[in-house]
C-alpha cells in the first residue's frame, strides 16, 4: 500500500503582507506531478487545509481545484481539520463527496470509524482524527481530561482498533519534541504537547501542525511539514512529499520527495554596496526570491526597502546588524525585565522593534499613559 502524506497547506496564507496564493498553486501542480509519477493508492492532508477558518474565495477555488485533480485520478483521498480550520466547513459535503473517494473528516463526535484500504496483505484501516482540544473531548465523553494528551489518549481509546490489522491514523496536533518554527501557532506554556506514546497502536501516524519535516521518536511517527516555506526560520529546509509504503503487518518505511518552490526564503547579509553590486547575485535566482536582509552599514541607508527592492524584488523584510544594534541589543538584555517598571519594558520593546531608543517627546508621552493606566487600576 503506498500513501502520500501532506499537510499544512495553508491556503490564502499571506507573509509579511505577500500573498503566497499564486505559489500555493505552483506547488500543488508540482504535488499532483509527484502523484502521477508515484502512482499511490491514496493521499493523506493531515490538517490546515486554510490559513483562516474562514478561507477567502480564492483558497476555496484553489483547493476545490486540487481535490478534483485528485478525484480524477481515481484515488482515496482523506483529508482532515486543523487548528487553522474550520472543521464544519472541512466537513461540509462529506458524505456527498465519499461517493468520489475524497474523503472529509466530520466535526469529531466520539465516533471514528475507519476508512478501508486492501492490498494483496489484507486491510489497511485509515483513522481520521481532526484537530481536537481538552474540552471537544471532554463534553462527549464522561472522563478527567485535562491535558491534550488525554483527550487524544481518550479519543484514541474509543476507535477500537484491531492490532492485528495495519492501521493508519491522520491526525493534527503537537507532539513532544517536534521541532517548531516561527510560522505555526504557539500555545502559551506549550499546553497543546502529545505525549507520542498515545500512538503505540499505530503502524504510521500522519500528523500535520508542525511546518518543518520530521520524525517524532520513530520512523512511523511522522511531520511531513508544509509544502511551502512560510517564514525565514524554514529557509535551510527541504521541502517536500512524503511517500509511505507499507507491506505486511509491521513493515513500514516512507521517502520523500523534493518540492521546488517558484520563489525561495532567502536570508542574505552584508553591506549595501555589496548587496546591490551585480556580482552579489548574478546567476543566482535572489532577485525574484523573498529575502530578508541584513544590512551591516554603520549608518542607515535612506530609503533602504526601496532602494533594495529595485534589485530584490520580493524583499520582505530589513534589519541592520551594526555597532549601534549590537549595543541596543546587549542594554536589553542586561536590564532585569523581572524588575523593570512598566515604561522600561516599553522602552526596551521599542528599542528591540527599531533598533533606536524613543525620542524625549515620545518617553513622555508613554509616561503620562502608564501613570494614567495604573492610576485607574487602583
Amino acid at each position: 500500500m503506498k500513501l502520500i502524506h501532506l499537510s499544512d497547506l495553508h491556503l490564502g496564507k499571506r507573509v509579511n503582507e505577500y500573498p503566497m496564493i499564486e505559489d500555493q498553486e505552483y506547488i500543488l501542480k508540482k504535488i499532483i506531478n509527484v502523484i502521477d509519477d508515484e502512482k499511490p493508492d491514496g493521499v493523506m492532508i493531515a490538517g490546515d487545509i486554510y490559513d483562516k477558518s474562514v478561507p477567502s474565495a480564492e483558497a476555496v477555488q484553489l483547493f476545490d481545484s486540487f481535490l478534483f485533480q485528485l478525484a480524477k485520478r481515481k484515488l482515496e483521498v482523506f483529508v482532515i481539520s486543523g487548528n487553522h480550520d474550520s472543521p464544519e466547513r472541512i466537513a461540509f459535503g462529506s458524505r456527498l463527496m465519499d461517493t468520489s473517494g475524497v474523503h472529509m473528516s466530520p466535526v469529531y463526535n466520539g465516533d471514528v470509524k475507519p476508512f478501508v484500504l486492501n492490498d494483496k496483505y489484507g486491510a489497511v484501516n485509515i483513522y481520521m482524527l481532526p484537530f481536537v482540544k481538552p474540552a471537544n473531548v471532554r463534553g462527549i465523553f464522561d472522563e478527567e481530561i485535562a491535558t491534550y494528551t488525554d483527550a487524544v489518549r481518550c479519543a484514541i481509546s474509543k476507535m477500537d482498533i484491531d492490532k492485528t490489522q495495519r492501521n493508519v491514523l491522520i491526525t493534527h496536533q503537537f507532539v513532544t519534541g517536534a521541532r517548531r518554527s516561527e510560522s505555526e501557532e504557539i500555545s502559551v506554556g506549550g499546553t497543546d504537547n502529545i505525549d507520542a506514546s498515545v500512538f503505540a497502536g499505530f503502524d504510521y501516524v500522519a500528523l500535520g501542525h508542525i511546518h518543518s519535516p520530521q520524525n517524532c521518536g520513530s520512523d512511523s511517527i511522522r511531520y511531513c511539514g508544509t509544502p511551502l516555506k512560510y517564514s525565514f526560520s524554514e529557509a535551510d529546509d527541504k521541502k517536500s512529499v512524503t511517500v509511505v509504503e507499507l507491506s505486511e503487518k509491521g513493515t513500514v518505511s516512507y521517502r520523500t520527495v523534493e518540492l521546488i518552490p517558484k520563489h525561495d526564503f532567502v536570508e542574505l547579509k552584508g553591506t549595501y554596496d555589496k548587496l546591490t553590486s551585480r556580482t552579489t547575485y548574478d546567476k543566482t535566482s535572489w532577485q525574484e526570491d523573498y529575502t530578508h536582509i541584513t544590512l551591516t552599514d554603520e549608518e542607515d541607508i535612506p530609503d533602504a526597502v526601496r532602494k533594495l527592492r529595485t534589485v530584490y524584488h520580493r524583499l520582505m523584510k530589513l534589519d541592520y546588524d551594526n555597532k549601534r544594534t549590537a549595543s541596543n541589543k546587549n542594554a536589553a538584555e542586561a536590564s532585569s525585565e523581572e524588575f523593570a517598571s512598566p515604561l522600561e519594558l516599553f522602552s526596551n520593546f521599542y528599542r528591540l522593534q527599531n533598533n533606536q531608543s524613543m525620542s524625549d517627546e515620545q518617553e513622555s508621552c508613554i509616561k503620562e499613559l502608564v501613570d494614567k493606566i495604573w492610576e485607574d487600576e487602583q
